[in-house]
Formats: C-alpha cells, structure tokens, sequence
C-alpha cells in the first residue's frame, strides 16, 4: 500500500508483483547459474552435512566433558580459547585450506554449529542430580546402561534445545559463506542480486532460506518428539 502511495520506492523494496514475478523468473528460466530448486538443493546438502557431523561432535563431546571431570579439565581450556572467535572469521582460512569449493563452506557452517550443541548437551549432562546418581548407582546399572539409561535420558531435553541453535546457526552462516565464491545456493542468490540491484530477487532469496530453515526446524522437531515421547503424551 505504502508503494502504491508513492512513499516507498520500488527500488528499496519490492512490490509483490516484482516480487512474484522475480519468483517466476528463477523457478522457470533460472537465475545466478541455476534455477531455484538447484540453489535449494545446493544449499540444503552443505546444511544438512555440517549440520549432522557437528551435531555428532558437539554432543558427544557435550557428553563426555559433562561426564567426565577429567576430560573437561583437557578439552575445557581449548574451547573457551575458540569459542569466542565468530564463525565467519574462519572464512579466509577455510578458503586458504580448501578452496573456493564446498568443502570450505561446510567447516565454516560446522564451526558456527558445534558451540551451541556443546554447551547445551554438557549443560544437560550437568543437570542430573546427586540423588538421581547416587539412585543409579546403589542400582547397580552397568557404566553403558548409566549412559544411555540415565545421562542422556536427562539431558536430552537441552541437548535438542542446542540442536535448534546449532540448526538456526547453520543457516545464518551459510548465507555468509556462500556469499564468497558460490556457484550455486541461496546465498549466491543474494550476492548475484545485490550486485544487480535486484530487490526483489534479495527478497526472493531471503524468503527461501527462510522456508527451507523452517521446514528443517520442524523436521528436527518430529525428531525431538519421536526421541522424547514422553515429554508429548
């Protein structure tokens, strides 16, 4: 409505019929080395891999400091040295490391997912109480049996709260890092409009990696509730 009034200019935001007409644009003749569907599913393996290989890292890892004192005392300093560094300062060095190609994208996307899933599955680990411990103990259950039937029954819940932040943060970073010598994926859709001044196409890119986060989101949601059914009933 704003445009139609003539207050906003077409060339700082898009009407919908640029917007749709951008859409038409990319989905049926293609746009930045590809059509649409190519950039998504370019953009959704890179996630899809860093965000499954840090998810495993980051939780054992999560689990084993939690549960151990002696481990967190060796791997603690190291990642308190690390974390702090933003995910896109590893950019160059990935690059200089890997190259232009998809390997490095996916160590940035790794390195801006490991945190959150590590912190919050040792925070998980580190919520089981004295009593519930010194219960499984006097039980007898078997070191394994500890594990799988006490430790990370109680940490879950956090853990998939870190695997939320973990998922988010993949997203985030990989619009960055393909914005750096990416031939396809939706972030080479945005770098390509920006230098084309094409608004409505950026307004097309952000809304897809919006769509294609949500709907891994609630993926990983199914997932939470298939792996805590009793948090559901």
């Amino acid at each position: 409505m704003t445009q139609w009034l003539g207050i906003i200019s077409a060339n700082r935001f898009p009407t919908p019929a640029d917007t749709w007409a951008s859409l038409k644009t990319i989905a049926l003749r293609g746009y930045g080395n590809g059509k649409l569907h190519q950039h998504i599913l370019q953009s959704i393996g890179l996630v899809t891999i860093a965000f499954l290989v840090s998810a495993a890292a980051g939780v054992l890892l999560g689990i084993f400091m939690g549960a151990n004192r002696k481990i967190e005392a060796i791997v603690n300093p190291i990642f308190l040295t690390l974390r702090p560094i933003p995910p896109l300062a590893w950019i160059p060095l990935a690059i200089v490391w890997l190259g232009l190609d998809n390997s490095a994208k996916v160590m940035v996307i790794f390195v801006a997912a490991f945190v959150p899933s590590v912190i919050n599955t040792f925070t998980g680990i580190r919520s089981l109480d004295n009593a519930q411990r010194e219960a499984a103990l006097m039980l007898g259950v078997s070191r394994f049996s500890y594990y799988t039937e006490v430790l990370i029954p109680t940490a879950m819940p956090l853990i998939f709260s870190g695997l939320r932040l973990s998922l988010q943060a993949s997203w985030t970073t990989l619009v960055a890092a393909e914005l750096v010598g990416a031939v396809l994926g939706l972030g080479s859709i945005l770098n390509q409009a920006a230098q084309d001044i094409n608004p409505a196409m950026i307004l097309v890119g952000m809304m897809s990696v919006a769509v294609c986060g949500w709907l891994m989101t609630q993926l990983l949601a199914y997932l939470e509730k298939f792996a805590m059914p009793w948090r559901h009933t």
